[in-house]
């Protein structure tokens, strides 16, 4: 096909923005329709752009508050930041954190292969929110024991799986609970050669997603059964502020109860040190203390949260 004079050029320039932008054909596809090489189509549709035939408006669908961003990364030496304005109800302002948390995953270059994510409230949310085809294939491994031993209408335990779903890849699950009844059942399990291949792709994820956890009644780890009352208030007494992948955390982000550690199956704290992007997603007052501990403690090295949250980890010295 000739391109010929100026005005022809446009002709066809406009001809392949709208299959390219409104009937979302691909290059290769135009190329064929038209009778012009992928290489000319690229050409084009850059000149379309600079030339003002084509204009990108790119209108964020969230106002993040970048100035807290910075000073989060600059204090705490986080790899990233994203901060989102409150929204003065707590269900709408986890979706808002938990999308914006399903967008950064998505758009992790180069895309990872294999992926671990906790369980719970906040990791749900997300799943609801990841782009459709976020990463196609991708192999999403669940980093903690979630068997439910309660049937409740709190969180989702399938969130692995939902991952997945939504990239068209694959899952595989820790079929454990996050909490068992002595240490030495946690060894057994632990030791079995299928929850150990599990436990092994968990330490080999280069990201990690967590939930982070407040210590209170409406704890995940509470209202699935894995605590009672008693329990709570002995880890409050112990100085626990909250939980991440199901070990108790004091202030500074060190494990408390010794016997609850022992006895939680899945990725220690500690080991998501090592992974290039170790991302929490946290949103609410009941957690302040909690994110904090992890950033002390810098299990994670990304933070995706809300704006009352960031005030309150900028505030404190």
């Amino acid at each position: 096909m000739r391109i010929g004079s100026q005005e022809r050029r446009e002709q066809i320039m406009v001809q392949i923005a709208k299959r390219y932008y409104h009937l979302e054909h691909t290059q290769a596809d135009i190329a064929d329709e038209m009778g012009l090489t992928r290489w000319q189509v690229g050409r084009l549709l850059r000149e379309a752009r600079e030339s003002g035939i084509v204009r990108v408006d790119i209108i964020p669908r969230s106002t993040r508050r970048v100035e807290l961003e910075s000073a989060l990364q600059q204090r705490y030496g986080l790899r990233e930041a994203l901060v989102l304005p409150d929204t003065g109800a707590d269900e709408v302002t986890l979706n808002s954190v938990a999308q914006e948390a399903g967008r950064y995953l998505a758009s992790l270059q180069p895309r990872p292969q294999l992926v671990g994510v906790s369980w719970g409230r906040t990791m749900s949310a997300m799943a609801r929110w990841l782009p459709v085809g976020w990463n196609e294939g991708v192999h999403v491994v669940l980093l903690n024991g979630a068997a439910n031993l309660r049937d409740n209408d709190g969180p989702s335990h399938n969130v692995a799986e939902r991952f997945a779903q939504a990239a068209k890849g694959t899952a595989t699950l820790l079929p454990v609970p996050a909490i068992v009844g002595s240490s030495k059942t946690r060894q057994v399990l632990e030791e079995d050669p299928v929850i150990g291949a599990v436990m092994r792709l968990g330490r080999e994820t280069t990201v990690a997603c967590v939930g982070i956890g407040s210590l209170s009644e409406r704890s995940v780890l509470v209202q699935s059964g894995y605590m009672d009352a008693d329990s709570l208030q002995a880890l409050l007494k112990a100085g626990a502020v909250g939980d991440i992948l199901g070990r108790f955390i004091d202030e500074e982000g060190h494990i408390v109860s010794p016997d609850f550690d022992a006895r939680a199956i899945g990725l220690s704290p500690a080991l998501l040190r090592d992974k290039a992007h170790a991302i929490g997603v946290s949103a609410g007052k009941a957690k302040h203390r909690a994110v904090k501990a992890c950033l002390l403690a810098r299990y994670i090295n990304v933070l995706v949260t809300d704006e009352a949250t960031a005030n309150y980890l900028l505030e404190r010295p």
